[in-house]
């Protein structure tokens, strides 16, 4: 069983007197920064001048700054895409960096497969919340929290361990719980759980789902409803419920035909594919095709992408979300 910090394990007195730079201000980075702020925590903020991110940063009353300027803080969170992470690092964190400084992740894509190597006089450590930093955001207004993983990835002052759970405590993490991991543990988990599940298994089976209908002569409309409106209630109710008090919450014949047929669609052989691809991830093969794709443009994924913007559930989809006014 994973070890769990809460707030009696956390003390916000150790961040006294640091200042913590967020490097860039999206979901995450804005969520984060402001209720660090709101904590008492000294925060500065980096985000390219003319975005988005950069407005909203104002607009939310920090003054962003450059990385170059923000990598002089105590403690640097990285929270940029994953891909550009590594030149970020280089071009403009790692010139400014002083012994004892800290470095954080709320990913640990980067530090896992070797894309930064920090220098060996520093502390690295992560706190990944498990949710968006809207999420995170909403949940602290509420006095509440989302839970966060915690790991240490190199404990040069000995306080890197104090240090995150302090951040956590700060985001309001702690009020939910910080569960101990590594950074390899929450790099490959989180990757194979995108892929095979929660982002391509679940895209994949809806499509499949629905072309079967489809090309059964089916309506596009009735097969759009059926195989991906509906989801959001079953998800729903695992979320609240897990897998069993779903089950409850649903018709009888419909538990009955998850019992009996969903282990026809997804067999053995499906958990075999499912082993390769963790296996992909272990190697570190997915993160190389993945850095390699982002240095040649891109080909692939927006290939890809541009395909699945014209399917035939994207298009119905599109229709029909039109008529939901609660979705907006």
């Amino acid at each position: 069983m994973a070890k769990i910090y809460y707030e009696k394990d956390a003390d916000l007195k150790v961040l006294k007197g640091k200042k913590v730079a967020i490097i860039g201000y999206g979901i995450q980075g804005r969520g984060q920064s402001l209720n660090l702020r709101d904590s008492g925590v000294e925060v500065i903020v980096s985000e390219l001048k003319g975005t988005t991110n950069y407005q909203n940063a104002i607009d939310d009353g920090f003054k962003p700054v450059a990385a170059e300027e923000a990598a002089r803080s105590d403690i640097i969170q990285i929270l940029t895409q994953d891909h550009i992470q590594a030149e970020v690092f280089k071009q403009s964190i790692l010139p400014h960096l002083k012994e004892g400084n800290s470095l954080m992740f709320s990913h640990g894509f980067s530090i896992h497969f070797g894309q930064i190597i920090p220098p060996g006089n520093i502390d690295v450590f992560m706190i990944a919340p498990k949710g968006p930093g809207s999420l995170v955001r909403q949940m602290y207004i509420e006095k509440k929290g989302v839970p966060c993983l915690v790991a240490v990835y190199q404990n040069y002052t000995g306080k890197a361990l104090s240090l995150a759970l302090a951040y956590a405590k700060a985001i309001g993490g702690a009020k939910a719980g910080i569960v101990e991991t590594t950074f390899k543990e929450e790099t490959e988990t989180d990757l194979f759980g995108e892929q095979t599940v929660l982002c391509g298994g679940v895209t994949a089976l809806i499509k499949a789902g629905f072309e079967t209908l489809i090309e059964a002569g089916y309506q596009p409309e009735i097969a759009y409803f059926e195989t991906c409106h509906e989801l959001k209630l079953i998800i729903d109710l695992i979320n609240e419920k897990g897998i069993q008090g779903m089950r409850k919450g649903v018709s009888d014949t419909a538990e009955y035909g998850d019992l009996t047929r969903g282990p026809r669609i997804i067999t053995e052989k499906v958990k075999k594919e499912m082993k390769k691809i963790l296996d992909e991830v272990q190697s570190g093969e997915f993160a190389r095709e993945w850095i390699l794709e982002n240095r040649a443009g891109r080909p692939v994924f927006d290939s890809l992408s541009r395909k699945d913007n014209t399917h035939p559930l994207e298009v119905v989809g599109k229709r029909l979300r039109a008529m939901m006014p609660w979705l907006k």
